[in-house]
Protein backbone atom coordinates (compact mmCIF):
# COMPACT_ATOMS: atom_id res chain seq x y z
CA UNK A 1 0.00 0.00 0.00
CA UNK A 2 1.09 3.49 -1.05
CA UNK A 3 1.52 6.04 1.78
CA UNK A 4 -0.49 9.49 1.94
CA UNK A 5 2.44 11.15 0.39
CA UNK A 6 2.27 11.98 -3.37
CA UNK A 7 5.96 12.98 -5.51
CA UNK A 8 6.08 14.56 -8.66
CA UNK A 9 9.28 13.62 -10.67
CA UNK A 10 10.38 16.53 -13.59
CA UNK A 11 13.10 14.90 -15.02
CA UNK A 12 13.74 14.27 -19.03
CA UNK A 13 16.18 11.52 -18.27
CA UNK A 14 14.34 8.24 -17.99
CA UNK A 15 17.26 6.65 -16.78
CA UNK A 16 17.35 8.90 -13.86
CA UNK A 17 13.44 9.22 -13.17
CA UNK A 18 12.99 5.65 -13.69
CA UNK A 19 15.87 5.19 -10.82
CA UNK A 20 14.17 7.30 -8.18
CA UNK A 21 10.53 5.72 -8.98
CA UNK A 22 11.85 2.95 -8.04
CA UNK A 23 13.41 4.17 -4.89
CA UNK A 24 10.03 6.26 -3.73
CA UNK A 25 7.85 3.69 -4.71
CA UNK A 26 10.05 1.17 -2.87
CA UNK A 27 10.17 3.43 0.14
CA UNK A 28 5.91 3.32 -0.23
CA UNK A 29 5.59 6.76 -1.61
CA UNK A 30 2.91 7.69 -4.75
CA UNK A 31 4.84 9.08 -7.62
CA UNK A 32 4.15 10.90 -10.82
CA UNK A 33 6.24 11.59 -13.92
CA UNK A 34 6.58 14.92 -16.12
CA UNK A 35 9.08 15.04 -18.63
CA UNK A 36 8.74 18.48 -19.65
CA UNK A 37 8.60 21.44 -18.07
CA UNK A 38 4.91 22.32 -19.17
CA UNK A 39 3.85 18.79 -18.53
CA UNK A 40 5.30 19.46 -14.76
CA UNK A 41 3.13 22.84 -14.60
CA UNK A 42 -0.31 21.53 -15.19
CA UNK A 43 0.85 18.23 -12.73
CA UNK A 44 1.40 20.83 -10.02
CA UNK A 45 -1.57 22.55 -10.78
CA UNK A 46 -4.31 19.61 -10.93
CA UNK A 47 -2.83 16.83 -9.16
CA UNK A 48 -1.23 19.45 -5.95
CA UNK A 49 1.35 17.00 -5.33
CA UNK A 50 3.12 16.60 -2.10
CA UNK A 51 6.86 17.27 -3.12
CA UNK A 52 8.10 18.39 -6.21
CA UNK A 53 11.85 16.67 -7.30
CA UNK A 54 12.66 19.34 -10.03
CA UNK A 55 15.63 18.92 -12.92
CA UNK A 56 16.39 22.31 -14.20
CA UNK A 57 17.11 21.19 -17.20
CA UNK A 58 14.39 20.14 -19.20
CA UNK A 59 13.26 20.54 -22.12
CA UNK A 60 10.80 23.08 -23.02
CA UNK A 61 11.61 25.51 -20.13
CA UNK A 62 14.19 26.49 -17.13
CA UNK A 63 13.67 24.43 -14.28
CA UNK A 64 14.10 28.33 -12.88
CA UNK A 65 11.02 29.80 -14.11
CA UNK A 66 8.79 26.69 -13.07
CA UNK A 67 10.26 27.63 -9.93
CA UNK A 68 9.29 31.29 -9.81
CA UNK A 69 6.04 30.53 -11.57
CA UNK A 70 4.58 27.88 -8.87
CA UNK A 71 6.26 30.06 -6.27
CA UNK A 72 3.52 33.07 -7.33
CA UNK A 73 0.47 30.54 -5.88
CA UNK A 74 1.64 28.12 -3.60
CA UNK A 75 4.17 26.85 -0.99
CA UNK A 76 4.21 23.04 -2.05
CA UNK A 77 8.14 21.67 -1.49
CA UNK A 78 10.67 21.68 -4.37
CA UNK A 79 14.08 20.03 -4.45
CA UNK A 80 16.26 20.72 -7.42
CA UNK A 81 18.57 18.08 -8.38
CA UNK A 82 20.35 19.16 -11.18
CA UNK A 83 24.02 18.68 -12.87
CA UNK A 84 24.59 22.29 -12.69
CA UNK A 85 26.92 22.65 -9.73
CA UNK A 86 28.05 26.73 -9.92
CA UNK A 87 27.13 28.68 -6.87
CA UNK A 88 24.51 31.30 -8.69
CA UNK A 89 23.00 28.45 -10.16
CA UNK A 90 21.79 26.86 -6.74
CA UNK A 91 21.49 30.32 -4.80
CA UNK A 92 19.19 31.88 -7.57
CA UNK A 93 17.31 28.63 -7.52
CA UNK A 94 16.73 29.10 -3.37
CA UNK A 95 16.51 32.44 -3.73
CA UNK A 96 13.72 32.10 -6.14
CA UNK A 97 11.88 29.75 -3.30
CA UNK A 98 13.24 26.01 -4.02
CA UNK A 99 13.63 24.12 -0.79
CA UNK A 100 16.70 22.43 -1.28
CA UNK A 101 19.22 21.37 -3.91
CA UNK A 102 21.04 18.48 -4.89
CA UNK A 103 23.46 18.33 -7.47
CA UNK A 104 24.15 15.13 -9.89
CA UNK A 105 25.05 12.47 -9.44
CA UNK A 106 23.46 11.95 -6.04
CA UNK A 107 22.77 8.95 -3.54
CA UNK A 108 19.30 7.96 -3.35
CA UNK A 109 20.18 7.84 0.88
CA UNK A 110 20.60 11.25 0.54
CA UNK A 111 17.94 12.00 -1.57
CA UNK A 112 15.10 10.31 0.53
CA UNK A 113 16.66 12.09 3.97
CA UNK A 114 15.92 15.43 1.94
CA UNK A 115 12.83 14.21 1.02
CA UNK A 116 11.49 13.10 4.65
CA UNK A 117 13.06 16.64 5.67
CA UNK A 118 10.80 18.60 3.43
CA UNK A 119 7.77 16.37 4.10
CA UNK A 120 8.25 16.51 8.06
CA UNK A 121 8.67 20.59 8.03
CA UNK A 122 5.22 21.06 5.58
CA UNK A 123 3.41 19.38 7.82
CA UNK A 124 4.60 19.86 11.22
CA UNK A 125 4.71 23.90 10.75
CA UNK A 126 3.43 26.85 8.26
CA UNK A 127 4.73 29.85 8.03
CA UNK A 128 1.63 31.38 9.48
CA UNK A 129 2.52 29.47 12.88
CA UNK A 130 6.11 29.21 12.60
CA UNK A 131 7.69 27.21 15.25
CA UNK A 132 9.49 29.56 17.16
CA UNK A 133 6.87 31.78 18.55
CA UNK A 134 6.82 30.02 21.90
CA UNK A 135 8.19 26.70 23.89
CA UNK A 136 10.88 24.93 23.64
CA UNK A 137 13.07 23.26 20.33
CA UNK A 138 16.32 21.32 21.47
CA UNK A 139 18.68 20.40 18.83
CA UNK A 140 21.52 17.89 20.04
CA UNK A 141 22.68 19.58 23.85
CA UNK A 142 21.41 23.52 22.56
CA UNK A 143 17.96 24.45 23.66
CA UNK A 144 15.96 27.26 22.37
CA UNK A 145 13.49 29.21 24.97
CA UNK A 146 11.35 31.24 22.67
CA UNK A 147 9.49 32.67 25.36
CA UNK A 148 12.70 34.26 27.64
CA UNK A 149 14.56 34.28 24.50
CA UNK A 150 17.57 33.01 25.69
CA UNK A 151 19.47 29.77 23.99
CA UNK A 152 21.11 27.12 26.23
CA UNK A 153 24.20 24.68 25.85
CA UNK A 154 24.38 21.66 27.70
CA UNK A 155 22.58 23.72 30.94
CA UNK A 156 24.24 26.97 30.14
CA UNK A 157 23.08 30.36 29.05
CA UNK A 158 24.95 30.81 25.48
CA UNK A 159 24.61 34.92 25.67
CA UNK A 160 23.48 35.63 22.41
CA UNK A 161 23.31 39.18 21.54
CA UNK A 162 19.59 40.11 19.63
CA UNK A 163 20.66 40.03 16.46
CA UNK A 164 22.39 36.49 17.28
CA UNK A 165 19.56 35.04 18.82
CA UNK A 166 17.41 36.56 15.98
CA UNK A 167 19.63 34.85 13.70
CA UNK A 168 19.65 31.57 15.42
CA UNK A 169 15.45 31.51 15.67
CA UNK A 170 15.08 32.09 11.61
CA UNK A 171 17.63 28.81 11.30
CA UNK A 172 15.90 26.80 13.69
CA UNK A 173 12.35 27.53 11.91
CA UNK A 174 13.85 26.29 8.91
CA UNK A 175 15.74 23.42 10.48
CA UNK A 176 17.58 21.38 7.71
CA UNK A 177 17.27 23.45 5.05
CA UNK A 178 19.56 25.42 3.40
CA UNK A 179 18.98 29.68 3.71
CA UNK A 180 20.17 32.04 1.36
CA UNK A 181 22.98 34.45 2.69
CA UNK A 182 20.54 37.10 0.93
CA UNK A 183 17.35 35.72 2.53
CA UNK A 184 19.04 35.71 5.95
CA UNK A 185 20.38 39.45 5.97
CA UNK A 186 16.75 40.62 4.51
CA UNK A 187 14.99 38.30 7.56
CA UNK A 188 17.50 39.56 10.36
CA UNK A 189 18.24 43.59 8.92
CA UNK A 190 15.14 44.59 6.71
CA UNK A 191 13.96 44.31 2.89
CA UNK A 192 16.57 47.51 2.36
CA UNK A 193 19.54 45.99 3.72
CA UNK A 194 22.41 45.16 1.16
CA UNK A 195 24.01 42.12 0.73
CA UNK A 196 26.77 42.26 2.43
CA UNK A 197 27.99 38.55 3.15
CA UNK A 198 30.37 40.26 5.69
CA UNK A 199 28.41 41.41 8.60
CA UNK A 200 26.64 37.86 8.43
CA UNK A 201 30.14 35.84 8.70
CA UNK A 202 31.09 37.94 11.62
CA UNK A 203 27.73 37.54 13.48
CA UNK A 204 27.97 33.35 12.55
CA UNK A 205 31.41 33.54 13.74
CA UNK A 206 30.36 34.44 17.31
CA UNK A 207 27.35 32.60 17.22
CA UNK A 208 29.39 29.12 16.48
CA UNK A 209 32.04 30.37 19.70
CA UNK A 210 29.34 30.49 21.68
CA UNK A 211 27.16 27.50 20.57
CA UNK A 212 29.84 24.84 19.39
CA UNK A 213 32.30 22.83 21.00
CA UNK A 214 34.73 22.93 18.43
CA UNK A 215 33.66 26.21 16.44
CA UNK A 216 35.68 24.51 13.10
CA UNK A 217 33.51 21.58 13.35
CA UNK A 218 29.95 22.82 13.31
CA UNK A 219 27.20 20.25 14.58
CA UNK A 220 24.43 22.88 15.02
CA UNK A 221 25.00 25.26 11.68
CA UNK A 222 26.53 24.59 8.61
CA UNK A 223 28.08 26.23 5.88
CA UNK A 224 26.18 25.88 2.32
CA UNK A 225 29.71 27.34 1.19
CA UNK A 226 28.99 30.43 -1.18
CA UNK A 227 25.24 30.11 -0.53
CA UNK A 228 24.19 30.37 2.79
CA UNK A 229 23.83 28.07 5.85
CA UNK A 230 21.49 25.42 7.33
CA UNK A 231 20.82 24.29 10.94
CA UNK A 232 20.45 20.85 12.05
CA UNK A 233 17.26 19.21 12.48
CA UNK A 234 15.45 19.92 15.36
CA UNK A 235 15.20 16.75 18.15
CA UNK A 236 12.21 17.97 20.19
CA UNK A 237 9.97 20.37 20.52
CA UNK A 238 7.93 21.16 23.60
CA UNK A 239 5.09 24.26 23.27
CA UNK A 240 4.08 24.22 26.72
CA UNK A 241 5.31 27.69 28.77
CA UNK A 242 7.98 27.05 31.17
CA UNK A 243 6.67 28.20 34.76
Amino acid sequence: MGNKYTILIAEDENSISSIMQMVFKANNYNVQIASSGSQAMMMISSYCPDLVILDLGLPDMDGVEIIRSVREWTSIPIIVVSARTHERDKVEALDLGADDYITKPFGTAELLARVRTELRHKNSFSSNSPQMQHGVLSIGKMVIDYDKRHVYVDGRDANLTQNEYKIVSLLAKYAGKVLTYDFIIKNIWGPNMKCDNQILRVNMANIRRKLEDNPGEPVYIFTEIGVGYRMAEFTGVNNEKSL
